[in-house]
Formats: structure tokens, C-alpha cells, sequence
């Protein structure tokens, strides 16, 4: 059996973005039209050109199980949830993750 090891996060934060996709019925951050694969590359990218990747890492998530509202994103551990974001929001996005929590 591994010995479990135990760190710090190398990470000041992780944003969590659905990137679930659902083929019929309910609708989901990822499927055709939502963005939620877009959206997640756009967030990488943009805190790569900030140089802000080496603090702030960016995850794919499964469902969130808000998907009408999506497509969404937590920003953890800050706590902050966002829906209905786009690409579009990516620069604002930034200053709001990097920002203490309000």
C-alpha cells in the first residue's frame, strides 16, 4: 500500500468549470451552444497571458447540477459561483477570481 502524502495546495485557487455534456433532454454547460469547453480554454489561456497559471488553476468539472443557469463555474476555495457566464465575461472573470471574496 502508498503512504499517503499530504501538502499545501500549490494552488492560491482552483475555478471548477462544467464542462458536462448530456446527449437528449436536460441541457448541459457543454452541450452545442452553452460553451462550457470554450469557456474553460478562454480562463486558461487568459491567466496564462496575466501570468497568473502558477497561482490560480483552472479545472474541468462534471455537472454542477445547475445547467439551465450554466454554463457555470466555482471559484474555490473563495466560494464564489458564477452562471451564465461566456466568453465575453473571461476579462472581468479574472479580476473578480483574483480579488478577495467581497
Amino acid at each position: 500500500m502508498n503512504k499517503m502524502d499530504k501538502k499545501p495546495s500549490p494552488f492560491l485557487r482552483t475555478v471548477f468549470v462544467c464542462t458536462n455534456k448530456r446527449a437528449g433532454g436536460r441541457i448541459a454547460c457543454a452541450n452545442e451552444g452553452r460553451d462550457g469547453e470554450a469557456l474553460c480554454e478562454s480562463l486558461k489561456q487568459a491567466l496564462k497571458q496575466a501570468g497568473l497559471n502558477k497561482d490560480i488553476r483552472v479545472a474541468r468539472s462534471g455537472c454542477l447540477d445547475l445547467c439551465e443557469a450554466g454554463p457555470n463555474l466555482l471559484v474555490y476555495p473563495k466560494g464564489d459561483w458564477y452562471s451564465g457566464v461566456s466568453r465575453a465575461d473571461v476579462p472581468q472573470l479574472i479580476k473578480k477570481i483574483v480579488a478577495p471574496r467581497s
